[in-house]
């Protein structure tokens, strides 16, 4: 399986959004214009329609999505206490922490789908939508919970706010209702997710600067580390501590694996925290995704 052509389009993507703002008149101010719009139109249309559309058979999959909910808990209580830690916890910022901790355990859920049938064939593709659609409303509370707290914000007003949660809520109230996109609708709609990633990612590239990861060396290393490391092992072990089979353990792997959200960044950058530094590290993330994938499909399957 070739990782590094999976991973390219998004990369790509990411480097002409840079090229793009450093380099033409489409400067800064027109780039985040369009992180608004990614932020608050085209990626919750996204998101509705993914969790929507994904068969949600929750009974089937329990164990699984015991997996997959105790994997994210880890994930999130891990990278929360990084401030903690001996040594490098006194060195932290404790608000740029705040912005750069969803880097750790948020995922990228195109990727995810995208490798999924690959992986594993098409019961692997419901079995990570399934896992999509009760992570997504986890991941993006604890995404936001820091940064409302450490911004003074109301954290409960923040979520109500949260266009990405509204999205997903709404998306999983109507799969469960058993309601569906129109069909003369469904070609709109597809194609508005479809310009959010493109979006998304260029917008991503157009706030990035690397030297902006200077400031927070050791708290990128830790939240990385943990994203591309210890998720990885974190599921091996509870694959086991669960039962799953060989298929769903190829799949909580995979999806423990996969490079952070794009919009880690749009999320920081909308609430007034340090946008370019978390651009920075979505975009080391994209790139150890060709390390990781590997690492945890073709090494920890073996164990």
């Amino acid at each position: 399986m070739n990782f590094v052509e999976l991973l390219f389009p998004d990369f790509s993507l990411i480097l002409l959004g840079y090229l793009l703002c450093r380099f033409t008149a489409l400067d800064r101010a027109m780039w985040s214009q369009v992180e608004r719009l990614v932020y608050y139109v085209l990626f919750p249309v996204l998101l509705f329609q993914a969790v929507l559309r994904s068969p949600l058979d929750l009974a089937a999959a329990s164990s699984l999505v015991g997996a997959a909910l105790s994997l994210g808990i880890a994930a999130i209580l891990l990278n929360y206490s990084i401030p903690h830690w001996p040594w490098l916890g006194r060195h932290v910022d404790r608000r740029l922490h705040a912005a750069s901790a969803q880097v750790g355990f948020r995922f990228n859920s195109f990727i995810a789908l995208a490798l999924a049938e690959r992986v594993a064939g098409p019961p692997a593709l419901v079995m990570i939508a399934v896992i999509i659609g009760v992570c997504v409303p986890l991941f993006n509370i604890g995404a936001v919970w820091p940064m409302a707290r450490h911004g003074g914000q109301g954290f409960v007003r923040e979520l109500l706010r949260n266009p990405l949660i509204i999205a997903t809520a709404s998306g999983l109230v109507a799969n469960l209702a058993g309601l569906t996109i129109p069909g003369w609708l469904e070609p709109s709609v597809s194609r508005i997710g479809q310009a959010s990633l493109a979006l998304g990612l260029m917008a991503a590239g157009a706030g990035m600067q690397f030297g902006s990861l200077a400031q927070g060396k050791g708290l990128g290393a830790s939240v990385l580390g943990i994203k591309h490391l210890g998720m990885p092992l974190m599921a091996l072990g509870f694959a086991h501590l669960f039962g799953l089979d060989n298929t769903q353990t190829a799949v909580l792997l995979m999806f423990s694996a996969v490079p952070t959200a794009s919009s880690c960044y749009v999320l920081a950058a909308r609430m007034g925290y340090n946008g370019p530094y978390v651009a920075g590290l979505v975009t080391l993330s994209t790139l150890l995704g060709v390390a990781s994938l590997p690492f945890a499909l073709g090494v920890l399957t073996r164990f």
